[in-house]
């Protein structure tokens, strides 16, 4: 049985492996995402990702098709209190930025494409840096105290406006957020290691890292003279290119062949590994995908292991210029 992780200073318990909505109403069907989230929830995991914008960027699509699939299944299957809820605001097409009047009305959108009257996880999507963090922690404390969010969070943002974020919100005695949500993967390290994953760790945050797997890259599936059938292929593809990731790739055969598991649970295992980190947010289209995700949760590996791999995701002096390039 897979042990759920705290998350930050919260309330809130969650499994090891977010499930990423960012497919549901897009390249993931309303029949195909219940039957994802139910074999989710069926291996034990409690923890949906999803965003006011998700999937905006699809022909056809206006924003918000993510939470309104993930609403019905709630609904459907009646386990809304089981399931810890994350979404997100400031870039969906009609609820653009950080202002607190659209915080409040996108919230209230949220709430209702989700059939909800709580959001448990509320990560301001982008920051905005043009308005003053005590604008929008205020706004987000007024959601808080009406029992519409029940804990804050921050995504996309510099250390500098978080830590005047968490000063304000410790000195008014307001909201406080209890998690970040970076962009994180083997191949993608100083997005988040140094200064803002300090801050995080010295201040009790939780992250929940995003692109944990590097938009597939790091499931093993693409590999030189291979084409994969992703609306994400070329960004995954471009890892092949560079030095680290051919380095990253061979290491994570070795490990995944040692433990008997896919490339991808050794890549998320590594991830939850690290310090602050509480649970990686991958996506799946297909049930057949998830059992590589969620193994995480039963996987860990070895100190040596975890060594080797931080040492290959270095970028060395020699990878630099082809890394820059990439």
């Amino acid at each position: 049985m897979t042990s759920p992780r705290k998350l930050g200073s919260s309330g809130l318990e969650v499994f090891p492996l977010a499930l990423g909505g960012n497919v549901f109403g897009w390249t993931a069907d309303e029949a195909q995402s219940f039957a994802v989230l139910d074999a989710y929830t069926a291996a034990g995991g409690n923890f949906v990702d999803t965003a006011d914008s998700y999937s905006a960027w699809a022909e056809g699509n206006q924003g918000g098709e993510s939470e309104t699939v993930l609403g019905k299944w709630l609904a459907s299957r009646g386990n809304r209190a089981d399931v810890v809820v994350a979404t997100k605001v400031s870039q969906h097409p009609e609820f653009r930025g950080l202002s607190a009047a659209n915080i409040k009305a996108a919230a209230d959108a949220s709430l209702r494409r989700l059939g909800t009257d709580y959001i448990d996880l509320y990560y301001t999507h982008f920051d905005q840096s043009d308005v003053p963090v005590e604008e929008i922690i205020g706004a987000l404390d007024e959601l808080v105290k009406a029992g519409k969010v029940r804990y804050i969070a921050a995504s996309n943002i510099s250390a500098e406006r978080l830590r005047a974020s968490l000063e304000f919100s410790d000195r008014e005695g307001l909201a406080r957020y209890v998690a970040l949500q970076p962009h994180y993967n083997l191949v993608s390290r100083d997005t988040y290691e140094g200064e803002l994953q300090d801050l995080a760790e010295r201040t009790g945050l939780a992250a929940v890292p995003y692109y944990a797997l590097a938009s597939g890259f790091l499931t093993g599936k693409y590999r030189p003279g291979t084409t994969v059938d992703s609306a994400r292929a070329g960004g995954a593809a471009k890892h092949l290119e560079t030095e680290r990731g051919r380095r990253v790739l061979d290491a994570l055969d070795e490990i995944a062949a040692a433990h008997d598991v896919p490339v991808a649970t050794v890549a998320l295992a590594w991830l939850a590994a690290q310090p602050t980190v509480a649970a990686p947010i991958a996506s799946a289209r297909t049930v057949e995908q998830l059992p590589a995700l969620v193994g995480v949760g039963e996987l860990t590996l070895t100190e040596a292991e975890i060594g080797r791999l931080t040492e290959v995701s270095e970028v060395s002096e020699a990878s630099d210029a082809s890394e820059a390039s990439a």
